[in-house]
């Protein structure tokens, strides 16, 4: 039996196509965020049966997944939300902010254009889909730790859609993924305290439904999280989160990405959308 809101009108599931990049050269050998200890490493084999159960679960769900080759040297790229932003068949290239994630951005691209895409190069600093969410009647542009402002306008140019600018105030939170799940047109998860005064009344104008995800969800990054309007791919820890969307007429599908947490990733970091 399909769930339905408290309103009685039916979610809808729309089937997507998912890019994602095996972790086979994940580790975390730098620190680049406040979730990054070099220290304390990563268990490459737990990483990769994690990733595995993503890839799965996208698949049971009925969604197509897409793969794109690891390089060495990269171990981060397993990230691929943050490789480029696709809308329209067009991809919007990234420009990494750390010289250590840099190569992953014509990597991305290159895939991309030889499987179809338009490209577009990049006028400013933007990570990708990890700051440039889109939210079918607006795209959601976070700014602030990884991606700069100025590319807001790029953006609503590319896809001529608006944008919503939204300045993230915790390095916690660094990418707008982390504190910001789209779940449908009309309905979003997020996390209050990632956004200044300006950015929560934003999406307080924008959302019909905000659902707030209290510290402990958040601190596992559980809006790290991908919808298909239906479902909701989320950490497994974030058992919260998943009772609040849940009441609201969502399904989740909770996903183990412990190994992935300690470079400040989850379910949505390891997927990039093709639109």
């Amino acid at each position: 039996m399909k769930r339905t809101d408290g309103t009685g009108a039916r979610r809808a599931f729309r089937a997507r196509t998912y890019l994602v990049c095996p972790p086979e050269y994940f580790a975390v050998e730098y620190a680049i965020n406040p979730w990054m200890h070099p220290e304390e490493p990563a268990d490459a084999s737990l990483a990769m049966r994690q990733w595995q159960g993503l890839r799965e679960a996208f698949l049971g769900l009925g969604h197509t997944v897409r793969t794109i080759e690891p390089l060495p040297g990269l171990p981060d790229m397993v990230f691929a939300a943050n490789g480029a932003t696709v809308i329209g068949g067009t991809a919007l290239a990234a420009r990494f902010r750390h010289p250590q994630r840099a190569a992953e951005a014509g990597a991305y691209l290159s895939w991309l254009v030889r499987n179809g895409y338009g490209a577009a190069a990049p006028e400013a600093v933007n990570e990708g889909e990890g700051d440039i969410v889109f939210g079918e009647r607006a795209i959601f542009a976070g700014y602030g730790f990884r991606t700069d402002a100025s590319i807001i306008g790029q953006v609503e140019r590319l896809y001529r859609l608006p944008v919503i600018g939204l300045q993230l105030v915790d390095p916690r939170f660094y990418h707008l993924d982390t504190a910001l799940c789209v779940l449908d047109r009309d309905t979003a998860a997020y996390y209050p305290a990632a956004f200044d005064d300006a950015g929560r009344a934003a999406l307080a104008g924008h959302f019909s439904e905000l659902i707030e995800a209290k510290d402990e969800d958040a601190e596992v990054l559980g809006l790290n999280a991908i919808s298909d309007g239906r479902h909701v791919v989320l950490p497994v820890q974030a058992a919260g989160l998943a009772t609040q969307i849940a009441d609201k007429g969502f399904e989740p599908v909770g996903v183990d990405m412990s190994e992935f947490l300690k470079a400040g990733g989850g379910p949505k970091c390891c997927t990039l959308e093709l639109r």
